[in-house]
């Protein structure tokens, strides 16, 4: 028995390695615990293909069961269907998966009904401390198995003209997640040429990570995109609830740019509404919303900011330039395949190759997240404050500068003592030197 669970519940969700920080005991204890936290009387419950999630989501199961609940199990899934399912039926979920992490691990992403986001502060860290204090034993759960994916393509359909999409050659490498369940079945029906790369679900990733953050895992697919001759390609994580694109000369597309272009296709359709952004986002995301008359929305990083913004304002979409896409009418849950389907919609409809479709979207230069091993982040964050004490600082979420024709965010990380730095210029001799510089003052001793 794991004697003390808080090392595996981060501020989001909980993660952890298995079986040394995560196994079957520690599910039953987290399982009885939710239930005991939601009113609801029965809990979702999928799981990704990992090979240890059928293990940890029957013994969820048995702990939802010993507190006197009961399970409505919809299988292996992505996260974005668990997160359409706690929406559609008005239920609290939990989702196994730990995304992109490599195969050793393995966790939990929990929603409350109708897919509203749980975290720290908002009953994650209740749930914990009941979970330490729980003994559950192995027994009986009480489950009623439900196939929501056929609602679920149907549902992601809904949000884009059908009609409109054109035969394109799509190369889409699902990295052994979830992807390669979900795609087949959404694009069933639509007239894509799609070119597969590792659609086998296999959670021990033999391909590359499953992490297309990561440059180096998208090299198999712009090698494909440039063979086959392909109009894009796409990239989804682990548990498909995040997506990338490379465009037709396989250059890859940034998040803020796929916001600003996803943006603009979701106020053509629904003008004048509010659209959240990440701070980390570029400058040409807000600049876009406002040129399509929506009313632009500055929000800290993570999910659940993200979601509780969304409902404050009534924000129709919210885009992060990690690549996570928010939708209002998807119950304010994010969904790699619905901004996919944005983007494949729009292309349809350009009569230029992805690239130029994107130009104007793409207006300055970025450096991309950067990571550095700090020990003391608070006092180099205060560092950095004294050194550009001169620009338009803001708090929001560790420090943000801002200059006439540059800025930077940098801060620290949830889980890792790493301080995360992305910096953005009018130029690209300007992001390069600003970003040494700034690197320089982060990693100097």
């Amino acid at each position: 028995m794991i004697s003390d669970l808080s090392p595996i519940f981060k501020a989001y969700d909980i993660r952890g390695g298995y079986p040394e920080e995560l196994d079957e005991d520690a599910a039953r204890r987290i399982g009885a615990a939710f239930a005991s936290f939601v009113p609801s009387e029965k809990i979702v419950v999928g799981r990704d293909m990992r090979s240890s999630s059928p293990s940890l989501a029957t013994a969820f199961a048995q702990g939802v069961t010993s507190a006197g609940k009961s399970v409505i199990d919809i299988g292996e899934v992505s996260t974005d269907t668990c997160y359409y399912a706690s929406g559609k039926l008005d239920l609290p979920a939990a989702m196994f998966t730990a995304s992109h992490n490599p195969a050793r691990y393995n966790g939990l992403k929990l929603s409350l009904a109708g897919a509203a986001p749980i975290s720290g502060d908002t009953g994650l860290a209740e749930i914990r401390d009941r979970a330490n204090e729980l003994d559950v034993p192995e027994g009986p759960a009480e489950v009623e198995e439900r196939d929501v994916l056929p609602e679920y393509a149907d549902h992601c359909r809904s949000f884009v003209d059908n009609r409109v999409f054109r035969p394109l050659k799509v190369a889409v490498d699902a990295g052994n997640g979830m992807a390669g369940k979900t795609v087949p079945m959404v694009f069933e029906s639509l007239p894509f040429e799609v070119v597969p790369l590792f659609f086998e679900l296999d959670g021990t990733f033999p391909n590359h990570p499953a992490n297309p953050i990561e440059p180096e895992n998208l090299v198999a697919l712009q090698q494909k995109v440039l063979e086959e001759g392909c109009d894009i390609g796409i990239a989804f994580d682990g548990d498909a609830d995040r997506v990338f694109f490379v465009d037709e000369r396989a250059q890859v597309v940034t998040g803020s740019t796929t916001t600003a272009l996803v943006a603009s296709r979701v106020l053509a359709k629904h003008p004048g509404e509010a659209v959240l952004y990440n701070l980390i986002c570029s400058w040409s995301v807000p600049e876009v919303i406002s040129e399509y008359g929506g009313r632009p929305i500055r929000t800290r990083v993570g999910h659940s900011f993200i979601k509780q913004t969304m409902a404050e304002t009534g924000a129709i979409f919210g885009g992060e330039h990690s690549a996570h896409y928010y939708f209002r009418d998807n119950y304010r849950a994010d969904s790699g395949m619905i901004a996919a389907l944005f983007v494949l919609e729009a292309l349809s409809e350009a009569d230029v190759p992805l690239s130029g479709l994107l130009r104007p979207f793409d207006r300055y230069f970025a450096s991309g997240e950067i990571n550095s091993e700090v020990a003391d982040q608070e006092g180099t964050i205060e560092k950095l404050a004294v050194h550009y004490a001169d620009s338009k600082e803001d708090r929001t979420d560790g420090l943000t500068t801002q200059y006439e024709d540059w800025w930077f965010n940098c801060r620290a990380s949830n889980t890792e003592p790493l301080l995360r730095l992305n910096l953005e210029a009018r130029t690209k001799d300007l992001m390069t030197s600003k970003r040494d510089e700034v690197l320089n003052l982060i990693r100097e001793g």
